[in-house]
């Protein structure tokens, strides 16, 4: 059994159903200048794709 690679693992999360979560970015900084409806919809965690969720539940639990 390999480790579980880190870097992913900090960055996605796997939900119980097994979609996969990242973080919206552009939440740290400049954000005066960003409207309320960015900032609203930047709050949530969205779901990936298929394509990249496959690779990235690979990433994740190979540790490359």
């Amino acid at each position: 059994m390999q480790k579980t690679k880190k870097a992913f693992a900090k960055r996605f999360k796997i939900t119980a159903s097994g979609k996969i979560l990242r973080c919206v970015s552009g939440r740290r900084h400049l954000m005066r200048y960003k409207s309320s409806r960015q900032l609203k919809a930047s709050g949530k965690d969205r779901t990936l794709g298929a394509g990249m969720a496959a690779q990235v539940k690979y990433a994740i639990a190979a540790g490359l």
